[in-house]
């Protein structure tokens, strides 16, 4: 029986279809065929019928503002339509490679391999690994929320079409529901018309893990239980193995409206959510625990659990007998519920904390166990469990993160009262003061008195005087960990540590509420990453803190700022050495490294197949825990859809437990002289022409005028500011919006130029092409590498790129123009014969994903061009320019 009614192309095709229906409805006739002459046109000259675009750029021109708009508005809606239908022939993929055993990075394929070694090993496997997903508000997520929910609800009709047998008259009615929403979602503004809060991005990380990965989580343990029941005889107890964390409400960096209420706010919620779930879930198991008290023998610590609650609240426990006659599973859950009510509450009863829940939940099991009712436990029990061990009480835990400069600065406010030019302080001077201060008992500074400071100084004291606060009232876990932006010297990862200890937050040796976590993101930072990391470890306050956080180290990359310094490939070589450094540092000083991995979601901020870059990772780094941000619309497209969340989850465990096994019977990969001497010539020279393109005069206005950056700043997309001082440099300009402009204009720059300058040289210079083809066979940071350009360079398009370039002064375009176009052609070419194909991508779906979409977005790049070319733009053409922009991040699946 087939598991699928429907295709992707069946689809594409009607709801296109049905879209044309409401637009001419909603419209007229003459708005329908406007832009069905412009689809026509489009996909004829992508089909070679027609020799040139100017028939589409002189109707699109000609047409009236109200017109222009239709046709944004039309593709705009089509490419969110047809995602969805992309989506669901995704989970068609998953459904169908699960049901035939096909599916590649599964966890029964992980499994197979963990059974290949001793039982011993694969226990350490298990419990090394620890993989934290981190969603944070970065601002690329180009939707408005209004809008994901109309879509969401035509993806669970098209599901209901494809999964399940209908009549003709039920199949009736769904399209008559996806037709609704289709009209409904045509009539809403596709443009926020406000800036969102942070607590709006809160509540948008919140919905994905309340609604998609609570439950996810747990199928997954389930299967790789299964997994490994099948592989190996011996009975193994699966540890925890995700924890999610986030930093919506809690990232301070550049954002000055994260203020200590939105962070209050943001746990009490996430709080309130995950407790409710939780009581959700025991009132559920009640309805399966019906089981007669006298006719089963609960045994000794079910029952003193049970007192013990009847105890606490006796009031409570009268109303569950009398409810629960003789049922006393069903007591103990009605006693839990009510516990759980009083979290957080001034009534007494309350857990204090997560283990005690947990403990209750072991005792329920073993009592089921002992009455011989295991498959209840497994099918009922468990996957509460998990979830809890998962989830605690924070839902997930928060990342605060501050940039460097801030904390110095505050300190140097605060230490003048007392009489001390911290400023004037050298770093050996800084060190010594900021170490005697945390060791010594009597505090130095007041973080609660902010009077007469800055406003950026009392933001930064104001904080740490409120964590003390946090942690006492939702848990050490909840907010436990403090990341440091640009962290380049040692003492600003002691500046946090000390205003941690001045708050009360810390109070070594015994007690160290925070793991303090640097972000190394420039060259300088990279570069002296043992001139940081040893200096704290050897440090007598810092390794008082570390043995009190269990001498776990973790540390932040940035692959956002470090690309936008250096370039794809010199970024990419460079973040791959400083791994290797870190993990020879923390391995000198027997540290258990954690590295947290700042990914963004497109190619030249970290992005790319999650397992691939953690299979690529070098093998003295894997040490089993990771973590990684989750960004933007990145978070829609992994965790939207439970199955897609479900297989993502999968994906990641599958790579994390693989490449923990090799690291281990591995320590040390074999990486030839030959490929690094080669790396080192490539990345150099990739350095310095990337350099040498953002220090050339006139290329930051080439910038400005060849993309639609002045436009991207202006949109609603996060609560933060789209640079840091609102300057016009490279430097001072966020990643994000960089990486966005260049995707808008369809020249995706960031992923992969100076790649062709690079290999170029190292073959001048006498390298071999075919050591380069070997290191692509054999070594996984670089065929990684090579490949994930490889999807930069198929999604630009320089015929669409050209027409943004000609908005430029003549004398930028000749001057930056072919020198981008020829670097592009270049890397074409040097990648493709690398890797032995007549294609740029490895992936057949990538093909046929772009044949399908790229005629629909040229006339969205056209009109914008257009647009951006008038100097006095009216307000609808403005409107109609900014919904250009979401129209074209919607067909590009990409923004930032």
């Amino acid at each position: 029986m087939p598991l699928h009614n429907r295709d992707v192309r069946q689809d594409v095709r009607e709801l296109g279809a049905l879209l044309g229906d409401v637009l001419e409805e909603q419209t007229s006739r003459r708005g329908f065929r406007t832009v069905e002459s412009c689809r026509r046109d489009a996909i004829n000259y992508r089909s070679g019928e027609l020799d040139s675009r100017q028939p589409l750029i002189a109707e699109l021109e000609e047409l009236s503002p109200h017109r222009q708009r239709i046709v944004a508005r039309a593709f705009t809606t089509y490419f969110e339509l047809i995602n969805l239908a992309e989506e669901r022939e995704r989970v068609r993929t998953i459904r169908t490679g699960s049901q035939e055993g096909t599916l590649e990075d599964s966890l029964e394929t992980a499994a197979a391999e963990l059974a290949e070694s001793n039982v011993d090993t694969v226990e350490q496997v298990l419990d090394d690994v620890l993989i934290e997903p981190t969603f944070t508000a970065h601002p690329t997520e180009a939707r408005r929320k209004t809008v994901k929910s109309k879509l969401r609800t035509i993806s669970t009709q098209l599901e209901t079409l494809d999964e399940r047998l209908l009549t003709d008259k039920e199949e009736g009615q769904v399209w008559r529901d996806i037709d609704a929403e289709v009209t409904s979602l045509w009539q809403t503004p596709q443009v926020r018309n406000r800036q969102p809060e942070p607590e709006d991005e809160a509540r948008n990380v919140q919905w994905y893990l309340e609604n998609t990965l609570f439950d996810v989580v747990g199928e997954v343990y389930d299967e790789l239980a299964d997994a490994i029941d099948d592989e190996i005889e011996d009975s193994l107890e699966i540890p925890k193995l995700f924890e999610f964390r986030s930093w919506a409400g809690s990232d301070r960096d550049g954002n000055p409206y994260v203020t200590p209420d939105v962070t209050a706010n943001t746990l009490e919620q996430q709080r309130e959510v995950v407790l409710e779930k939780y009581r959700d879930q025991l009132k559920r198991l009640s309805g399966v625990l019906s089981q007669d008290g006298s006719r089963i023998e609960t045994g000794g610590t079910f029952e003193r659990t049970l007192e013990a609650d009847q105890e606490r609240l006796p009031g409570s426990a009268r109303t569950a007998e009398e409810r629960y006659p003789d049922e006393p599973y069903r007591q103990k859950l009605k006693l839990m519920r009510e516990r759980l009510e009083r979290v957080g509450d001034v009534r007494p009863g309350g857990y204090e904390d997560v283990d005690g829940l947990l403990a209750d939940l072991e005792a329920i099991a073993k009592s089921l166990r002992n009455n011989g009712a295991e498959s209840v436990v497994e099918a009922h029990v468990d996957p509460i469990r998990r979830q809890v061990a998962t989830f605690g009480f924070s839902l997930a835990s928060l990342d605060l993160r501050e940039h460097q400069q801030n904390h110095t600065d505050a300190i140097a406010a605060a230490l003048e009262r007392e009489g001390i030019d911290y400023h004037a302080l050298s770093e050996d001077e800084r060190t010594e003061l900021l170490t005697d201060a945390i060791l010594q008992d009597d505090r130095v500074i007041d973080c609660a008195d902010t009077e007469d400071l800055t406003e950026e100084s009392a933001r930064v004291l104001e904080l740490f005087d409120n964590l003390g606060d946090w942690q006492s009232e939702y848990g050490v876990e909840a907010i436990d960990t403090y990341c440091i932006s640009m962290t380049e010297e040692p003492s600003h990862v002691l500046e946090v540590l000390f205003l941690a200890d001045q708050a009360g937050v810390v109070s070594l040796p015994e007690h160290c509420g925070i793991d303090v976590v640097p972000l190394l993101e420039t060259e300088y930072a990279l570069s002296g990453a043992r001139r940081i990391m040893g200096t704290l470890f050897e440090n007598a306050a810092y390794k008082q803190a570390l043995e009190a956080r269990g001498r776990t180290q973790e540390i932040m990359l940035g692959y956002s700022d470090s690309n936008k310094e250096n370039g794809f490939l010199a970024a990419n070589w460079s973040l791959y050495k400083n791994q290797r450094r870190l993990g020879e540092i923390c391995a000198d000083y027997d540290v258990t490294m954690r590295l947290f991995h700042g990914r963004g979601g497109s190619i030249s901020r970290g992005g790319g197949p999650m397992n691939e870059a953690l299979l690529a990772l070098p093998n003295s780094t894997v040490t089993g825990q990771v973590k990684f941000t989750e960004q933007g619309e990145a978070i829609a497209e992994k965790y939207a859809n439970p199955r897609i969340a479900e297989r993502n989850i999968e994906q990641m465990l599958n790579a994390q437990l693989r490449a923990r096994l090799h690291a281990k019977d591995q320590p040390e990969e074999e990486v030839h002289e030959e490929w690094v001497d080669a790396m080192e010539t490539m990345a150099d020279a990739a350095r310095q022409e990337y350099r040498d393109l953002l220090e050339s005069d006139g290329f930051v206005q080439y910038f400005e005028q060849a993309t639609p950056i002045t436009v991207i700043e202006d949109l609603d997309l996060g609560s933060r500011p789209a640079s840091r001082s609102g300057e016009r440099t490279v430097e001072d300009l966020r990643a994000i919006p960089w990486v966005f402009s260049w995707t808008q204009s369809r020249c995706i720059l960031p992923g992969w130029y100076a790649l062709a300058t690079g290999i170029e040289t190292y073959l001048d210079g006498g390298g071999s092409m075919e050591t380069l083809r070997e290191m692509y066979d054999e070594w996984p940071f670089f065929r990684t590498t090579l490949d994930n350009a490889a999807l930069s360079l198929s999604r630009t398009e320089l015929e669409i790129a050209e027409r943004y370039a000609d908005l430029a002064d003549a004398d930028l375009r000749a001057q930056f123009f072919p020198r981008v176009s020829e670097e592009y052609q270049q890397a074409t070419e040097l990648i493709t014969t690398i890797g032995q194909r007549d294609q740029l991508h490895t992936r057949d779906w990538l093909g046929e994903n772009l044949a399908r979409r790229n005629p629909y977005v040229d006339p969205l790049n056209l009109l914008q061009v257009y647009l951006l070319n008038q100097t006095h733009r009216t307000d609808i053409e403005e409107r109609t320019l900014r919904l250009t922009v979401k129209g074209v991040a919607a067909g590009m699946k990409n923004t930032g």
